[in-house]
């Protein structure tokens, strides 16, 4: 998962791309980049967080009225800043592409795109592949003019070579934004816009969580197999490029998403609420006595507040949460995983002594997580711990842009529920199911039919995906970590950085 966004506007846009990466650092902590247009070309990128990345100089130095901009977190190529987006081709006209989801065919275009089209590509990172894919397409049109059946012919071929997850902003030097969501709709992509006088500026971006403290009215979501062009003089474009069938990645509602994001006509907040009372009935089966509902900040608050008002057990905060520390899920590398929890979460003692409690986690996924949580509790004097995940047992790699890359890594993969109780050490182990969560989501928009959730089953939307295909996916990405992890540093101890453009 990664983190979108696009604004076209009528003045500079700086404000506006640095302002909603903010909003969206929660879909990615390993890198940002913005680049914005206006007659030229302006790129700054680098690892950090957004706000370790720009500084005043280089916001000054991004002009222009339409720009895209990206938070990363690594799931295919490395972290290297290498890697970091949005990426830039000269031709045609100069394009540039961010880029949230994962794309599952991308070593065969990467050699399609040198052998037929004679392009170098300069990092391992499929959004890469993705640009040259839509600049080659784009080209292809040959268009003297550019217009709006341009750019949607280019997607069009986009659509039809590239698989996996993909919904992506772009822009194109002198002629506007486009952005487009895969035919299977797997990552979210949304549509707003504000009023200028009397014209409209508009924005695209992962979530419309972006939407509001920038003034923009949310619109719409952009369709599974659909672009919009927003050209030069701010006029939107949409056509529908591709038949679809809308199969949204249901681990956007369990954790990915922030909670006051509407994905899908989803509320993702509501959606986790369902999914704590759905789990409550497994708890209230058991008998177990239970003292107070604990949730593990921040994602799992909803989803033990839904549990604990079905139980009518005291809902209450046992963790301090340290908030310089990023989202543990979404750090590269295990090891930095684990150190960092230990300064992530201190427990209110008071909380915890004596009682029995309930954990209530949006997922269990390696385990060690959940272990040192346990381990914190009972240090702080708890007589029992029982731990609840709001999710299934996640058995399977996600292909399509989430951090499970081998089955060896998912504890439920390889071992019975009761075994991952022993191993985290808690007293009682709860898992919620996976028609109970379809259903939490299902009950915002009954039109969803299908979703993305082959990590807690097996079954994947896209066709193309195969247990040789996953195991190829998962090698490569545990090639390249292996690789990040361990890079050459300097003196300083940071790692080698390459030279940004401002």
């Amino acid at each position: 998962m990664c983190g979108i966004i696009a604004v076209s506007g009528f003045q500079d846009v700086i404000q506006d791309l640095y302002d909603g990466l903010i909003l969206l650092q929660h879909r990615g902590q390993d890198a940002a980049g913005i680049m914005t247009y206006n007659n030229q070309f302006h790129l700054k990128k680098a690892n950090g967080m957004v706000r370790d990345v720009f500084h005043i100089k280089s916001l000054a130095r991004l002009r222009g009225p339409m720009g895209i901009g990206h938070v990363r977190y690594p799931t295919a190529g490395c972290s290297s800043e290498f890697e970091a987006q949005p990426f830039f081709v000269n031709t045609p006209f100069g394009i540039a592409l961010a880029h949230n989801g994962n794309l599952t065919n991308a070593a065969a275009l990467a050699k399609e795109l040198l052998e037929k089209d004679y392009r170098h590509l300069n990092t391992n990172s499929d959004s890469e592949v993705l640009l040259n894919m839509f600049s080659v397409a784009l080209r292809n049109t040959k268009p003297q003019k550019l217009t709006p059946e341009h750019v949607f012919k280019a997607v069009r071929t986009v659509f039809r070579k590239c698989t996996g997850a993909y919904s992506a902003v772009a822009l194109i030097g002198g002629h506007g934004i486009v952005g487009f969501r895969d035919p299977y709709g797997i990552r979210p992509l949304q549509l707003g816009k504000r009023k200028y006088g009397m014209k409209e500026e508009y924005i695209i971006a992962s979530e419309n969580t972006a939407f509001r403290a920038l003034d923009f009215e949310f619109v719409r979501d952009i369709e599974p197999g659909e672009a919009v062009f927003i050209d030069h003089k701010n006029r939107l474009h949409s056509c529908q490029c591709q038949k679809s069938k809308l199969s949204p990645c249901i681990f956007e509602w369990v954790y990915l998403a922030a909670p006051d994001s509407i994905l899908d006509g989803v509320s993702v907040y509501k959606a986790r609420l369902r999914m704590g009372e759905a789990l409550a009935e497994q708890i209230k089966k058991s008998g177990i006595k239970i003292d107070s509902v604990i949730p593990v900040p921040d994602t799992g608050r909803p989803m033990a507040a839904g549990l604990a008002d079905r139980l009518k057990i005291r809902y209450r905060e046992g963790f301090v949460k340290n908030r310089y520390i990023g989202r543990t899920f979404i750090m590269p590398g295990q090891q930095l995983r684990k150190r960092s929890l230990q300064f992530k979460l201190h427990p209110i003692t008071l909380e915890f002594r004596n009682n029995r409690v309930l954990l209530v986690d949006d997922s269990i996924v390696r385990g060690n997580t959940s272990k040192k949580i346990v381990e914190i509790c009972r240090e702080a004097g708890a007589k029992k711990v029982y731990f609840a995940s709001a999710s299934p047992p996640i058995i399977s790699p996600d292909p399509y842009g989430i951090d499970l890359p081998t089955t060896e890594e998912l504890i439920a993969a390889n071992q019975s529920i009761e075994e991952i109780r022993k191993y985290i050490g808690a007293d009682g182990l709860f898992y919620n199911t996976i028609d109970a969560i379809r259903t939490a989501v299902r009950v915002g928009n009954r039109n969803i039919k299908q979703f993305s959730d082959g990590c807690f089953t097996k079954k994947y939307p896209t066709p193309e995906v195969t247990p040789h295909l996953l195991h190829s996916l998962g090698c490569g990405r545990n090639r390249t970590r292996d690789t990040y992890s361990s890079e050459g540093t300097d003196e300083e101890g940071e790692g080698y950085k390459m030279m940004t453009l401002v």
